[in-house]
């Protein structure tokens, strides 16, 4: 596509969007979303309300959204598992697989017995 061709299409576009922008803002609806709008974050400000703490007054029943941290959805949270070694009667609480007594005993008893003492 030559240059002046593909200027003239986009110049189209354009003015199709300006068309699609003034019907829009002469729209009555738009107008009373957005003086809502503005109504509604004059209160939030003037009370020192979040927009999630009117929608838990609102509907005390919803969960409060998980964050996203660094762009990612937070992981569920891990159960505390509890283990009892019936040798000993030592007890380990831990989240992971990651604890030095705990491998110490799967490694000398085995991972699949170690797995069996959980409580």
């Amino acid at each position: 596509m030559s240059k002046l061709a593909e200027f003239k299409a986009l110049e189209a576009q354009l003015a199709e969007q300006l068309k699609q922008l003034d019907a829009l803002k002469n729209d009555d609806g738009l107008k009373r979303e957005i003086e809502f709008e503005s109504k509604l974050r004059g209160l939030l400000a003037e009370y020192n309300f979040s927009l999630r703490e009117v929608k838990l007054i609102l509907d005390p029943q919803s969960k409060p959204e998980d964050k996203k941290v660094d762009g990612r959805s937070q992981r569920r949270e891990r159960k505390v598992k509890q283990y009892k070694n019936p040798h000993n009667g030592e007890i380990i609480e831990t989240k992971g697989g990651n604890h030095k007594l705990l491998k110490d005993w799967k490694a000398q008893y085995g991972a699949e017995t170690v797995e069996s003492w959980i409580q």
